[in-house]
């Protein structure tokens, strides 16, 4: 089915959702097609008898195809929001979701309730595809410094790019987790590492995004294990180690840390009530 004629903005909107498109999608693919601003659907609303360029059309058509293929919308217009920050995106990178926000949000109480007048807090971010972790943190704790790795120099560009749009001085590094990391004693690593299953049904569902950022071995915990058992030479004593997980993988989490010696064993629920997050603290003494 094709946009016919010569279509208004009304016209191009109605098309979209008389062949399936959320509204909200089908403006902000409408908005990306004429090159607006993401955050502009009010014009959109007052330019509705505006007629549309064939190149506009095009594209709109374009992206609306895709949709309906189940490319996600991020992927489509470019970018995500997160933790109130504008993340540019691509197949390249996981997209950022709502429930890693849990991680954040975390990783700065923990950051709010240390001593700063000793020592400035140093921030680990393992895995960091478009940044946003890392960058959400920096937002709202500018005193840290906050290093940021990947395994993959194409997301750690991206991740790059990010911070200086958002005009946040983070140091990017490209690691295949700690592999490259200075020992240099973080207060509180973070991390949203792969942890799908290799088999899991539901991968289907996210086929547009990076497998080597979803999928983690038969049961999903393998890079998990790496990293807890890796962490504790690069935490401060009393440092924290933060990790996102699977909605049923809060007790294998908490096993893999209590075996590694970490203590003060917590978890986080998102704002659905699922356990998102598990992490414990580095006590040596």
């Amino acid at each position: 089915m094709r946009l016919a004629g010569n279509p208004s903005i009304a016209d191009a909107l109605r098309w979209a959702t008389a062949v399936g498109i959320d509204r909200l999608d089908g403006q902000l693919l409408l908005l990306h097609a004429v090159g607006r601003p993401n955050n502009d659907r009010s014009w959109l609303v007052a330019h509705d008898d505006q007629r549309l360029q064939a190149a506009e059309v095009w594209a709109f058509e374009a992206f609306v195809t895709r949709r309906l293929a189940g490319e996600p919308l991020a992927y489509i217009v470019g970018f995500k929001e997160f933790f109130g920050l504008s993340f540019a995106v691509s197949n390249a990178v996981l997209i950022p979701r709502p429930d890693t926000e849990t991680l954040v949000q975390w990783a700065l109480q923990i950051i709010n309730a240390l001593d700063t007048d000793t020592s400035t807090p140093r921030i680990l971010d393992l895995g960091t595809g478009s940044g946003a972790i890392a960058l959400a943190i920096k937002s709202q704790a500018p005193q840290c410094l906050v290093t940021a790795v990947d395994a993959s120099s194409t997301a750690l560009a991206q991740a790059a790019r990010n911070g200086q749009q958002l005009g946040l001085d983070v140091t990017w590094r490209q690691s295949d987790w700690f592999a490259s990391v200075d020992r240099l004693s973080f207060d509180v690593i973070v991390s949203n590492p792969p942890y799908i299953a290799a088999n899991d049904p539901h991968l289907h569902d996210l086929r547009h995004e990076p497998l080597s950022a979803l999928t983690s071995g038969a049961d999903g915990l393998d890079d998990l294990r790496h990293i807890v058992a890796r962490s504790g030479p690069y935490l401060r004593e009393g440092g924290w180690l933060l990790l996102e997980h699977g909605y049923d993988q809060a007790d294998p989490v908490a096993e893999l840390l209590k075996a590694a010696g970490f203590k003060a064993i917590g978890h986080q629920a998102d704002l659905g009530g699922i356990t998102r997050c598990t992490g414990g603290r580095w006590l040596t003494a």
